[in-house]
């Protein structure tokens, strides 16, 4: 059974930093490849970042520079730190595991796992 649990959401200003965790159960995180995407209100939901099994990170235009995806197998946990924090990045942060294999991790459609998600406020 496969469970992905989110957490670290909140509210910050502009310019903070936060930290989002998200635990992983039912198999090892970095197994698989992982991606946090999110939504913000009246909006689709977007790839954020993702972390391949081999280590290799995508991110999005958007948080390029800002953002960091890692992963740590031992406590099968994979982590977006996010500095520089503005009011577009305001939304609700999803994990995702398990992307169909050769699919684009900023499909919504293509991954198989999803967590209930935490929000981020920025204001």
């Amino acid at each position: 059974h496969v469970q992905l649990v989110e957490s670290g959401g909140g509210s910050v200003q502009p310019g903070g930093s936060l930290i989002l965790s998200c635990r992983v159960s039912g198999f090892t995180a970095g197994g698989r490849c992982m991606g946090w995407l999110r939504q913000a209100p009246g909006k689709a939901r977007e790839g954020v970042a993702t972390i391949d099994s081999d280590g290799t990170t995508g991110y999005a235009d958007s948080v390029k520079g800002r953002f960091t995806i890692s992963l740590d197998k031992a406590e099968s946990t994979v982590y977006l730190q996010m500095n520089s924090l503005n009011a577009e990045d305001a939304a609700i942060y999803y994990c995702a595991a398990d992307l169909v294999s050769g699919g684009d991790w900023r499909s919504v459609d293509l991954w198989s796992y999803w967590g209930r998600g935490t929000q981020v406020t920025v204001s």
